[in-house]
């Protein structure tokens, strides 16, 4: 059953409008906003997008550069390589 569930959603969110994905995203950002980590942001936001480079569209869209050197900053070392492919 887990092997059925594993995609994150991935398969209702191929449904979806753009419209839809870019609120799921900016929601998304929101929640990274109050604490979710970056790391779970940058991979929800693929899966929502559908892939890495519409991903990071949208992030660049709802987050500042600020935001989005600040996050890459605050990465641990292990997950840096993956928040920058991302964010910068």
């Amino acid at each position: 059953m887990l092997d059925n569930n594993n995609d994150l959603g991935a398969s209702l969110f191929k449904t979806w409008t753009e419209k839809q994905r870019s609120d799921e995203i900016e929601k998304l950002v929101q929640g990274f906003r109050n604490g979710v980590p970056v790391g779970i942001l940058c991979k929800m936001a693929e899966t929502v997008a559908g892939n890495k480079k519409k991903a990071r569209k949208y992030l660049k869209l709802f987050m500042t550069t600020a935001e989005r050197t600040a996050a890459v900053e605050s990465a641990g070392e292990a997950m840096s390589p993956l928040v920058k492919s991302f964010l910068l």
